[in-house]
């Protein structure tokens, strides 16, 4: 049997394979770029929540140390174990700590003798600190076998007259049981590196690990299993924290959307050749019969034969006509196809309107480097007009800081971020946050690097501020609470023993912590409402004198305490304002506050109120050393803090009175304000309108 090779070159199987053909470059085109764009998307994902998981677990470790070191200055600070240390009756240490450890949820509780030497041991740590000289924060202490991690605060105990006492050492066991608890919060797996190898770990089976490069997530493989992983160092030692996110699901949706793509390629493919297979016998066939009929003819067949070949093929007559319905359905699809192209090019004008649009600065180069294409946001950040940056390399045009290093070597891989700062074009400093994407690939031979970027100067800003917000909220809470802690133990250890003058100091000293933390309280809770817009004022009439002298009175302790001096200057005949009475005490008990706070002991704080047209004026000076004139125009942010001239000065409070004060002062339609004062010292001013005037 003789085997037919079908003719390749014939019509019908030049339209099947090009039907095949057109289907596989359209799925190619359409369908490799989306699933690319879809990975990385599902890539830039992953390496986000590690990066947030990161910054969470930091947020916890910082908390838990906070907490011991807390724990750690109210245990020293108890009278009983002072009066026990300081009259050095070591044999009461032990069942002192037996009656005080369950109440503190410590793994380790150590008090020392002001000699170096152990007093009562509870816990189960490998060394005594009290001789090896250990070192508080994070640490990772070796044992009779592998190195423990421990958390680790210390206070020393200190008599009436300031003489040591001893020390207390307490701590907290950094193990599986505290690791499964920041999983818990923060959904990642949590390890503790030493040299990059485990000590603890939530993942069953943990093995060794390389110590990836800090702040860059990376790809990791635990007994077969992906992570996406970024360690941090604990303390200054060689102790690390590492989170993991299982990339499980991630892998298995890439593979899902592998087959879908491959499954549409595949149907399209069977779909285009059918479809090729049915009108290639549709358009040949006609065609085929003329050619017989034109064979025939040429020939020499007579007329009456020709006639008989196109009467024995009547076919032929209406094939001829459907090829003719070809052409015109061919023609129409010619006119469907430009209105597609048509369609196309206007959604690419939409495209290039959108990319414009965007806020985020949106740069392409090319494979040398050179700039391609720089959207209108990059010119609003930037300052660069685009005219002037097109077809310049990429070096030239943004400037790192870093000046020893090329813009072009700080690029981010894709789809990851990095911040850069740079220079921008009026000599500005800004810090970008840059992510990468690689819009056609390598192999092609002119790759195309995208690169979207924002202006992240001000959310840095507002980061390191709110850094700063923590930590003196948590002392601003600390110091009062140790007060208010440490009093009333007094109070009830040594009630009965205390003179009439002892308990007056002990009460005011309460009192002076509760006003304090009223104070704070209250900013926190103003704070919040203006933040989520439920802030509200109610004015009506009231009496400006009347208004100060409650201010005055709430102030009055802490007035005593510094031995500070409060003069009041106002008009006799003082007009009615039309403000909240109760949100005007809190703005004039917080300049009032920052005054005492900021001013030196034993000087005059002078409240002033005068009338200017239809407002009437209020003002607070105090003698303090002043803030400097360039960090006035930010001194009523939030979590923003007054400098003082010689830059000295300690930083006092959580940065949120200020703010609280311009919000209630505009809430009235008035304005608030700052001035130097002669002689050294400020002047916070602010107005209220009167009330016959609105």
């Amino acid at each position: 049997m003789k085997l037919h090779l079908p003719d390749w070159h014939s019509l019908p199987i030049q339209m099947i394979l090009s039907f095949v053909a057109l289907v596989l470059l359209t799925a190619a085109a359409v369908g490799l770029p989306s699933l690319f764009l879809m990975r990385n998307q599902l890539q830039h994902q992953a390496r986000e929540q590690v990066r947030q998981g990161v910054l969470a677990t930091q947020a916890l470790y910082d908390a838990t140390r906070d907490e011991l070191e807390s724990m750690a200055i109210l245990t020293a600070q108890r009278p009983t174990l002072r009066q026990i240390l300081s009259n050095k009756r070591y044999d009461e240490v032990p069942p002192y700590l037996d009656t005080l450890q369950p109440g503190l949820d410590l793994d380790l509780l150590v008090v020392c003798t002001a000699e170096g030497r152990l007093a009562a041991d509870s816990g189960r740590l490998p060394v005594d600190p009290c001789a090896r000289g250990t070192i508080p924060g994070f640490q990772a202490i070796a044992g009779s076998g592998t190195p423990q991690a421990w958390l680790l605060a210390m206070e020393q105990a200190v008599g009436e007259a300031g003489e040591p006492l001893g020390s207390v050492w307490v701590g907290r066991a950094l193990d599986g049981e505290l690791l499964a608890h920041l999983r818990a919060q923060t959904g990642l797996e949590q390890t503790l590196l030493m040299a990059g190898q485990p000590l603890a770990s939530s993942l069953s089976g943990r093995a060794p690990a390389r110590v990836d490069r800090a702040g860059s997530p990376a790809r990791m493989a635990v007994d077969g299993q992906d992570f996406y992983t970024q360690s941090f160092p604990l303390g200054a030692g060689e102790l690390q924290a590492e989170v993991a996110l299982d990339v499980a699901d991630l892998g298995a949706t890439q593979s899902e959307l592998g087959w879908a793509l491959a499954g549409s390629i595949l149907s399209a493919v069977v779909v285009a050749s059918l479809l090729g297979t049915y009108l290639a016998g549709r358009i040949s066939s006609p065609l085929g019969h003329l050619a017989q009929v034109a064979a025939a003819m040429g020939q020499g067949s007579t007329p009456g034969e020709v006639a008989t070949a196109l009467e024995s093929s009547l076919v032929v007559e209406t094939r001829v006509r459907e090829v003719a319905q070809v052409a015109q359905a061919l023609e129409t699809a010619r006119r469907d196809l430009q209105r597609s192209v048509n369609q196309l090019q206007q959604e690419k004008r939409w495209i290039d309107h959108l990319l414009e649009s965007i806020v985020e600065g949106i740069v392409t180069l090319d494979r040398r480097g050179y700039i391609t294409f720089f959207s209108h946001g990059a010119e609003h950040i930037t300052g660069w007009p685009r005219d002037q940056v097109l077809g310049r390399p990429c070096d030239t045009v943004f400037k790192p800081l870093e000046a020893e290093v090329p813009f072009s070597k700080l690029i981010p891989p894709p789809g990851q971020r990095r911040k850069i700062s740079i220079e921008l074009s009026d000599g500005r400093q800004a810090i970008l946050a840059v992510t990468g994407a690689r819009l056609m690939p390598p192999e092609r031979g002119d790759a195309l690097v995208a690169l979207v970027f924002r202006d992240i100067s001000e959310e840095e800003a507002v980061h390191r501020l709110l850094g700063h917000f923590l930590a003196n909220v948590a002392h601003e809470f600390r110091t009062p609470l140790s007060a208010l802690a440490a009093s009333v133990e007094l109070l009830l250890d040594q009630a009965p023993e205390l003179s009439p003058g002892e308990l007056e100091e002990l009460l005011v000293t309460l009192h002076l912590g509760v006003l304090g933390l009223q104070t704070l309280i209250d900013n926190l809770l103003e704070s919040a409402s203006i933040e989520t817009g439920h802030f509200r004022v109610y004015p009506r009439p009231c009496r400006v004198a009347t208004v100060i002298a409650e201010a005055v009175e709430l102030m009055q302790p802490l007035l005593l305490k510094h031995g500070q001096r409060l003069v009041v200057e106002m008009p006799a005949a003082m007009p009615v304002v039309q403000a909240d009475p109760r949100r005007t005490v809190q703005v004039i008990n917080n300049l009032l506050s920052n005054a005492i706070k900021y001013g030196p002991d034993d000087a005059e704080i002078e409240v002033c109120a005068a009338v200017e047209g239809k407002w009437v004026r209020l003002s607070v000076a105090d003698r303090g050393p002043g803030i400097r004139t360039e960090g006035r125009k930010d001194l009523f942010r939030r979590f923003v803090h007054p400098s003082p001239d010689d830059n000295g000065g300690a930083r006092v409070g959580a940065g949120l009175g200020l703010s609280v004060v311009k919000a209630i002062v505009e809430a009235h339609g008035g304005q608030v304000g700052i001035e130097g004062r002669p002689g050294g010292g400020s002047i916070f001013w602010f107005t209220l309108p009167r009330a016959e005037d609105t």
